[in-house]
C-alpha cells in the first residue's frame, strides 16, 4: 500500500545505511514509519510505499519498502524543512523571515533564483549561494537515489553510487550502468545487467560485452584463484554469460578495446593465447621481480652460523636434526628463502633459532601471520610478538592508499619472518614486498601440502616451483607422543595412505556412518552435547571442518542445526534475521571478507580498521532498534555491523576446510561426506586433519576416506609469478632493472595504475 504525508519528526536515522525511524502525518494521523530513506528532513513530503507490520516492543508500524520525496507545499511544512538544519546558514528564525517573504514559491526561489534570497534582511550575496548550494545539492542526491530506487538498489549502495559521481550519476546510469562493475564495490554484473534491462540499453551494447569479459575474468580470479585464462574460454564463458556468439565479440572488437584501455593483456603463454586482468598482471610481476631484486642483496654470502645453532641448542636443551640446522644456515644467509614441512617437522623450533640468531646480528625483526590465529599462535609459540600482515601494514582508512606502509613509507624492519604462507594470496604478497626495504631478509615459513590461498594466485607453490629461490624442506618428524595419531595420520594421509583408526589413541577418532541424517546427528552431538562432557571443555573450542557448503552435512545446514542447539533462542537474546540467517546475541561468526575500511576498538583505545576473510569472533550486542551488531573478535577488537553489512559475516559453528587454513583448534570434528572428486582431495582431509590440537574426529564412512586419501589430484591454477620469478632471474637482467625497480616504485601503491610495471624486463 501507499502513503502519502509530511515528516513530523525523525527519531532515528543511520546516515551509513539510510535506515530511519521518523513519524510521518498523514492527513493528521502520526505513523511511525521505519526503513530506508533517502536524505530526508522534517517538512518534506514523502509517498511512501509498504505494508504495517506488528512489532512486539514498538507496536504498529509502517515497514517502507521504497520512499519518495517531493517538495514541501505549505507555509508550515517549507519552514520545518528549512529549520530542519539540514541546509547551511538557515535556522528558525532566518527560515521564517524566508517563506514569510517568498510564502509557497521559496524552494523554487532557492532552486531557480537564489540571488532573490538577498532580499531577505541578514542575508548577503555569499549566504545565499551557499543556501542554493547546500539545497540543490540535496536536491540532486534525493533524486538520483530516487532514480535508483526504481531499479532495486538499496539506499545505502545508491549513496555510495552518487558520492562516487555525484552530478554525473543520472548521466552514467541512462547511458552505461555497466560502468558501475567497475567503479563501485559491491555492484556486480548481475546488477548492472538488470538495471541496464530496465533502461533499455541493448543486449548487444559494447558496454555489456565489456563489463561480461571483465565479469568472467574477475570471478576466473575469485572464485577458483586463476589469474589469467585462456582466450577461447574466455570467449565460451563470455558467450554462455551473454547468450550471444564469438562473431558478436570480434565484431565488437571489445578484446582490443579492453586492451587499448589497459584493462587486460592478452600475450602468448605456452603456445595459447591468454587473457589477464592488467591488475594481476602487473602484481605478480611486481612480486616475483622485487623477490629476486631482495635475493640479490645477500647473494654469495656464507655465513657460518654453526656456532650459534650450538648456542641455541645447549640453552634450549634439545638437539636439531641436520635437516633443521640446514633451514637456519639457509634463512640467514638468503635474502629470500622458504622453510616448507608438515606437521611435526620443527617448523616453530626453526624459527626461534632464527629470531635468536638474527638478534645477535642486531637486526630488528617481525614475526608475521595472515590471519589473527596464526599469529596468535606463533606469538605463543615462539615468545615473541607477531601480528597479521595486515595489522603490520596498518591500514590507511584516512589515505587514499590501502596501507600506511606501502612503496612510499617502509617498514622498519632488517627480517620479516612470514609463518603460515601457503594461506597468503598474490595480493597480500604484492602489498607485503612493495613495503619492504631494499635489503630486508624475507624468510617464508609453510606446508606446501596445505590447500593453496583462499583469495587469487598460487605464491608459495609457484616460488618453490620456479627454482629461483633457495628452498628447504622438512621431512623429519619430531613431535610425536606414543599414544597420539594426529601427526602421524597426517603424513599418511599427505602420503596417500590410510589413516589409523582403530580408536586406540588418545586424540584420532573415527565414527562410522553411512547415510548423511545420521552423520549429521552425530556431529550435532558430539559438538554439544558428547565431547564437551567428555573432554570438560566448552562446545566453543570445539570446530566443525565440513568438505563442502552446501548438502544435509553441509556447512549451512551444520551452522543452523549447531545454532538450535549451542545458541538456541531466548527472550534474554535479541537477534536479526536477513536473508541467509539469523544472528543472535552469543552467536560465533566468522568474517568472510576483507572490508579495510571497517573500523574497530580494543580495550576502549586503541582504534583502527580493517577486518578480514577468516577473523572469528562472537556477537557481544545486537540492538534490535538500529539492527546495530557489535562482534567482539578473538584478538579482542570490537567491530559494529549494520543489518545491511551482516553479508560479511556467517556462522561459524562450521566453517569449510578451506576457510580453516592457518588456523588451529582444539578439537576438530570432520563429516567425511561422498562428492564429487575434483574437491574431496588429500589435500582437503589433511589440510582438515592437521587444523586439530587436542583431537580429531572423523564421522562418515572408511570408504569415503580411502577415497579421499587416494584422491591425490590437485586442480591447476593459472598463474604468472612462477614465470616473472625466472624471467627475472637472469643477473644482467637484475643489474639493468635495479635502476628502473628504484624509479617504478615510486609509483602508485594500487596495481591498476601500476602501467610503468612494463618497463620492468625490457
Amino acid at each position: 500500500m501507499t502513503l502519502k504525508g509530511i515528516v513530523e519528526e525523525i527519531i532515528f536515522r543511520n546516515t551509513d545505511n539510510g535506515y530511519t525511524v521518523a513519524v510521518i502525518d498523514c492527513n493528521g494521523e502520526n505513523i511511525t514509519a521505519v526503513g530506508k530513506f533517502p536524505q530526508i528532513s522534517q517538512g518534506e513530503c514523502v509517498e511512501l510505499d509498504g505494508s504495517f507490520i506488528k512489532h512486539n516492543r514498538y507496536g504498529e508500524q509502517f515497514n517502507v519498502k521504497t520512499a519518495k520525496i517531493a517538495k514541501p507545499n505549505t507555509k508550515e511544512g517549507i519552514i520545518k524543512y528549512l529549520s530542519s538544519g539540514l541546509i547551511k546558514g538557515i535556522g528558525p528564525v532566518t527560515a521564517l523571515s524566508i517563506v514569510n517573504k517568498f510564502g509557497e514559491a521559496t524552494l523554487d526561489v532557492i532552486e531557480f533564483n537564489p540571488q532573490r534570497l538577498t532580499e531577505v534582511r541578514g542575508i548577503s550575496e555569499r549566504k545565499a549561494n551557499e543556501i542554493y548550494e547546500t539545497f540543490n545539492e540535496i536536491r540532486k542526491m534525493q533524486n538520483a537515489v530516487m532514480l535508483m530506487q526504481e531499479y532495486n538498489i538499496s539506499t545505502n549502495l545508491a549513496v555510495k553510487i552518487y558520492n562516487t559521481y555525484f552530478d554525473k550519476t543520472e548521466t552514467i546510469l541512462k547511458e552505461n550502468p555497466y560502468k558501475l562493475c567497475e567503479d563501485v564495490d559491491g555492484i556486480g554484473f548481475q546488477t548492472a545487467d538488470k538495471i541496464a534491462n530496465k533502461m533499455g540499453i541493448s543486449p548487444l551494447s559494447e558496454f555489456r560485452f565489456r563489463a561480461g569479459v571483465l565479469h568472467v575474468l574477475k570471478t576466473a580470479c575469485d572464485k577458483t584463484g586463476n589469474t589469467y585464462v585462456l582466450k577461447t574460454n574466455l570467449e565460451s564463458d563470455v558467450c554462455e554469460l551473454l547468450k550471444i556468439s564469438v562473431d558478436d565479440i570480434n565484431s565488437n572488437n571489445v578484446l582490443n578495446n579492453l586492451v587499448m584501455d589497459s584493462l587486460i593483456k592478452i600475450f602468448e603463454l605456452d603456445g595459447q593465447e591468454v587473457v589477464v586482468l592488467t591488475k594481476y598482471y602487473n602484481t605478480e610481476k611486481i612480486v616475483g621481480y622485487t623477490l629476486n631484486l631482495f635475493n640479490t642483496v645477500h647473494r654469495n654470502k656464507n655465513l657460518d652460523v654453526t656456532d650459534s645453532i650450538n648456542l641455541f641448542e645447549q640453552v634450549n636443551h634439545i638437539t636439531m636434526h641436520k635437516n633443521q640446522r640446514d633451514a637456519v644456515t639457509l634463512a640467514i644467509n638468503e635474502g629470500v628463502s622458504v622453510i616448507t614441512g608438515g606437521p611435526g617437522t620443527g617448523k616453530t623450533t626453526i624459527v626461534k633459532c632464527m629470531l635468536q640468531i638474527f638478534k645477535s646480528m642486531g637486526k630488528i625483526v617481525k614475526l608475521m601471520a595472515p590471519t589473527g590465529r596464526a599469529a596468535k599462535r606463533l606469538s605463543e609459540s615462539t615468545g615473541e610478538d607477531a601480528s597479521t600482515i595486515h595489522r603490520a601494514l596498518v591500514v590507511d582508512f584516512l589515505g587514499s592508499d590501502t596501507f600506511v606502509y606501502n612503496q612510499n613509507n617502509k617498514l622498519p624492519f632488517d627480517v620479516v619472518i612470514v609463518d603460515e604462507v601457503s594461506m597468503v594470496d598474490v595480493q597480500l604478497m604484492y602489498y607485503l614486498v612493495r613495503a619492504l626495504k631494499r635489503g630486508t631478509q624475507l624468510v617464508l615459513v609453510g606446508d606446501k601440502d596445505q590447500l593453496p590461498s583462499v583469495g587469487a594466485g598460487n605464491v608459495l607453490a609457484d616460488i618453490i616451483a620456479s627454482g629461483v629461490i633457495s628452498v628447504c624442506e622438512l621431512t623429519y618428524v619430531y613431535r610425536q607422543d606414543k599414544d597420539s595419531l594426529i601427526i602421524s595420520n597426517a603424513h599418511l594421509i599427505n602420503d596417500c595412505k590410510m589413516p589409523v583408526i582403530n580408536n586406540k589413541s588418545t586424540d584420532f577418532f573415527f565414527e562410522e556412518k553411512s547415510e548423511p541424517e545420521a552423520m549429521l546427528k552425530s556431529v550435532v552431538d558430539l559438538t554439544y552435547l558428547r565431547l564437551p562432557k567428555f573432554l570438560n571443555v566448552d562446545s566453543a573450542k570445539i570446530q566443525v571442518l565440513a568438505p563442502m557448503k552446501s548438502g544435509l552435512c553441509g556447512v549451512d545446514n551444520l551452522n543452523k542445526q549447531l545454532q538450535e542447539k549451542i545458541n538456541p533462542p531466548s527472550l534474554k537474546k535479541p537477534e536479526l534475521e536477513t536473508e541467509h540467517a539469523i544472528y543472535r546475541l552469543g552467536d560465533r561468526v566468522m568474517q568472510i571478507t576483507n572490508n579495510y575500511e571497517r573500523e574497530w576498538i580494543k580495550d576502549n583505545r586503541e582504534q583502527g580498521a580493517g577486518v578480514f576473510n577468516g577473523d572469528i569472533g562472537v556477537i557481544n550486542h545486537v540492538e534490535p532498534n538500529t539492527f546495530e551488531t557489535t562482534v567482539l573478535f578473538e584478538d579482542g577488537r570490537y567491530v559494529k555491523y549494520n543489518k545491511k553489512d551482516l553479508g560479511e559475516l556467517v556462522l561459524s559453528y562450521a566453517i569449510t576446510i578451506h576457510k580453516s587454513q592457518g588456523s588451529e583448534f582444539d578439537v576438530v570434528i570432520i563429516p567425511v561426506v561422498a562428492g564429487a572428486p575434483m574437491l574431496l582431495t588429500k589435500n582437503l582431509l589433511y589440510t582438515a586433519v592437521t587444523r586439530a590440537k587436542r583431537m580429531v574426529v572423523l564421522v562418515g564412512s572408511k570408504q569415503n576416506i580411502f577415497r579421499m586419501v587416494k584422491n591425490k589430484s590437485t586442480i591447476t591454477r593459472n598463474t604468472l609469478l612462477k614465470n616473472f620469478l625466472i624471467e627475472s632471474a637472469d643477473e644482467e637482467s637484475l643489474k639493468q632493472n635495479n635502476k628502473l625497480f628504484d624509479e617504478v616504485n615510486k609509483s602508485s601503491n594500487s596495481p591498476e595504475n601500476y602501467v610503468e610495471v612494463d618497463k620492468i624486463g625490457e
